[in-house]
């Protein structure tokens, strides 16, 4: 049972996480059990605040319309929601401070199991704005989660997407069918035909086994941007983190998605295994080269392959800046009052732990960066395009009459 918080995700509470997580009551065997052989229990902090408690043992929700007394014979002049929401109010300043209040009061598990985010680089304010509606929302949000699978079994054919409660891929949108598989050869070698569409960002891993067992997880996201498609724009649409039993599983997993939604991918380099897997099978026109340099200072590798090195200051700093303009412009409550569209809590709360000097533990948010990197490679040009103004020449012409020559006006 959890009836207030849990400890910071690296002081026990991601083992206490685990557990809950394993004790889901919705999730038992056909023995009635759970993996953990326990039933959740959690208790939102509404439902034993002291001093919101009326004096037959009820909690009072909401700002009471008649008069309501404590056990003490106090007067209740507010609800415990209301009252609740007037220090979130207050904190609207602070994130630290915000985040450290819904993890002691926690209304939902998300509040709960947020972890310590002291000195977080990104906008928190937003990020559980989004957080909270995504919450609230969570079974009108149209997520599913599923699997990519080549028709027939067939390589390098027609790619198809199937629900399965197991499923490695979360998507929250699919393409109309009529440009599902948009795949053009140039050259013998097959380019995305949706590039105008959106791009994916990929944090990729290049050894299948590890010594721990664990080891980071392969991530994949994928990010429309404005077109005139049947699409919603700015959106992330697809997430995966997963680590199949070898890396070559996600490899094809990877390719597959890119394949059935027709668009790009900046991948990092420094694990370039998955690069020269698509080249390998033809897909070299779906890798991006780095946005940051021209094709004459591209090194031989990157040439070959594609792909951005994450490993230099001015790409992390980049990368940091391209997902807080995101957060910024995206996420939570816009300036029109309306929501974001950014569905996937896991890439939120990776978001809000980010720590650009800890960057390996990031797999989401190196993906989701490296995502909306692509989608704006135009800001990372090494030339800004320079536009000359045109010249306004008029040539004088002259009469041919007479001894003195005139210019006609």
């Amino acid at each position: 049972m959890m009836g207030s918080t849990s400890n910071a995700l690296d002081k026990g509470g991601e083992n206490f996480k685990k557990l809950y997580n394993a004790s889901d009551v919705t999730k038992r065997n056909r023995n009635g059990q759970t993996k953990s052989g326990l039933y959740s229990l959690f208790i939102p902090m509404e439902w034993n605040y002291e001093g919101f408690i009326d004096e037959f043992g009820i909690p009072v929700f909401t700002t009471p319309d008649v008069d309501r007394f404590d056990p003490s014979g106090e007067l209740i002049d507010v609800g415990v929601i209301d009252n609740w929401q007037n220090e979130v109010d207050g904190l609207k300043d602070d994130s630290d401070g915000l985040n450290e209040f819904y993890r002691q009061f926690p209304r939902t598990t998300e509040h709960a199991f947020r972890d310590e985010t002291k000195g977080s680089i990104f906008n928190l304010v937003k990020l559980y704005e989004q957080i909270d509606y995504n919450e609230e929302m969570t079974n009108t949000l149209g997520i599913t989660q599923g699997n990519f699978q080549w028709v027939n079994g067939v390589k390098d054919s027609q790619v198809i997407f199937y629900p399965d409660r197991k499923g490695r891929f979360k998507v929250s949108w699919v393409p109309p069918s009529s440009i599902q598989n948009n795949v053009v050869l140039k050259n013998g070698v097959k380019h995305p035909g949706n590039e105008h569409m959106g791009s994916f960002g990929c944090d990729s891993y290049d050894i299948s086994g590890t010594v721990d067992g664990v080891g980071s997880k392969g991530a994949l996201h994928g990010l429309t941007k404005f077109s005139m498609e049947d699409a919603p724009a700015n959106s992330f649409f697809l997430e995966y983190l997963s680590r199949p039993p070898t890396a070559e599983m996600f490899f094809e997993d990877v390719l597959m998605a890119l394949v059935f939604y027709g668009m790009p991918i900046l991948a990092e380099n420094n694990k370039p295994r998955l690069l020269y897997y698509l080249r390998r099978r033809g897909y070299r026109g779906f890798s991006m080269n780095r946005p940051d340099k021209i094709w004459n200072k591209l090194s031989v590798a990157e040439k070959e392959v594609g792909g951005i090195p994450n490993s230099s200051e001015d790409i992390k700093q980049a990368h940091a800046a391209a997902i807080e303009m995101y957060i910024q412009d995206h996420v939570g409550i816009k300036q029109d009052g309306t929501h974001g569209d950014c569905y996937f809590n896991e890439l939120l709360n990776d978001w809000c732990k980010f720590d650009i000097n800890k960057r390996t533990k990031h797999d989401a948010s190196i993906s989701s960066g490296l995502a909306i990197m692509a989608n704006n490679r135009h800001l990372y040009r090494p030339n800004a395009e320079v536009k000359k103004p045109q010249l306004n020449i008029n040539v004088s012409r002259y009469t041919n009459t007479g001894t003195n020559s005139q210019i006609i006006k």
